[in-house]
């Protein structure tokens, strides 16, 4: 084979890979709740696709098996990781390795099926965390790609019946970790979800306690991935952040710029301490609203502004 056929073997290759490109990030971030292991994780799918090229029969379409190199990647490295326990009295969200999927990178794949806001909000992510890795890609690949039970025995080269017991296993297991409301989420801004998201906004940039505890529905909760904490109740929440925002040892001053993340809202808070010129970032809070009331907050720290297009100083 000549350079130049190389060369065009390559080219082919690569635009064809790269119509998928969008839907495997997905696919690869709803396995592992993190955005930075998903992008890592498409690259060595192509990698490992150009490398075995020549075994690639056409026994199933190309994004199919596609699908079962990023899946069995995926699977490679949630069977790596160390144990996360989970105890009834922890958030679902407590998951060290959660981040946000901005939304205009969401917006970049057509099919909103790949992207629909069921599967794709925080909330969902964190609990499939939860999950066994072979039910994980169970779930993923039957209730929420839709593919059939024989495919997906194939992709993960077990059977049928083995299939079907993982996907029972898996739905019970989020069924105990999903929100009990979540069907009631409108997924869309609405307008008792952006006037409770301005209301915090206002809140923070005032440094208005009282009207930041007004946004809050009672038994909030706040969860700030990878620390391994959680706080819940409206009370305990302002009781934390009244030494941020007032006294000796606040921030300074607050600005806060809206976002979204996994189709929730989210804000970018940034603060200008005294004799500061410029409002620096501190973190990036993704909200669940429930009934006009913030139900849930995780906050990301500010490695994620970039990944937003947020600016690095206000």
């Amino acid at each position: 084979m000549t350079m130049s056929e190389v060369a065009q073997m390559t080219v082919d290759f690569t635009r064809e890979a790269e119509r998928y490109r969008h839907e495997l990030r997905v696919h690869c971030y709803r396995l592992l709740g993190s955005f930075d292991e998903a992008e890592d994780l498409v690259q060595e799918t192509f990698l490992k696709a150009w490398r075995a090229r020549d075994t690639f029969e056409g026994r199933s379409s190309f994004r199919a098996w596609l699908y079962r190199i990023a899946t069995n990647a995926c699977l490679d490295v949630i069977n790596r990781r160390p144990a996360h326990g989970v105890t009834d009295e922890m958030p679902a969200a407590d998951v060290p390795w959660l981040q946000p999927f901005p939304d205009a990178l969401l917006d970049a794949e057509p099919d909103v099926e790949v992207v629909a806001r069921e599967t794709i909000e925080l909330a969902f992510l964190a609990a499939v965390q939860h999950l066994p890795a072979k039910q994980r890609a169970v779930l993923v690949l039957r209730d929420v790609l839709g593919w059939p039970a024989s495919e997906t025995a194939a992709l993960l080269e077990d059977s049928v019946p083995a299939v079907n017991s993982a996907l029972q296993r898996a739905r019970v297991t989020m069924r105990k970790h999903l929100p009990p409301r979540r069907a009631d989420w409108t997924g869309e801004p609405n307008p008792r979800e952006k006037a409770v998201v301005r209301k915090l906004v206002e809140a923070t940039e005032r440094c208005d306690l009282e009207l930041m505890a007004s946004a809050l529905r009672e038994d909030v909760t706040w969860t700030m991935p990878p620390q391994p904490e959680w706080h819940v109740g409206r009370d305990t929440m302002i009781d934390i952040w009244t030494p941020v925002m007032v006294g000796p040892e606040a921030f300074g001053e607050w600005k806060v710029l809206e976002t979204r993340a996994n189709r929730q809202p989210a804000l970018a808070n940034y603060a200008r301490k005294p004799g500061e010129e410029h409002f620096r970032p501190v973190a990036l809070d993704v909200l669940r609203i429930e009934d006009g009331e913030i139900a849930e907050i995780i906050t990301f720290g500010s490695d994620r502004f970039p990944l937003f297009g947020l600016p690095a100083t206000l």
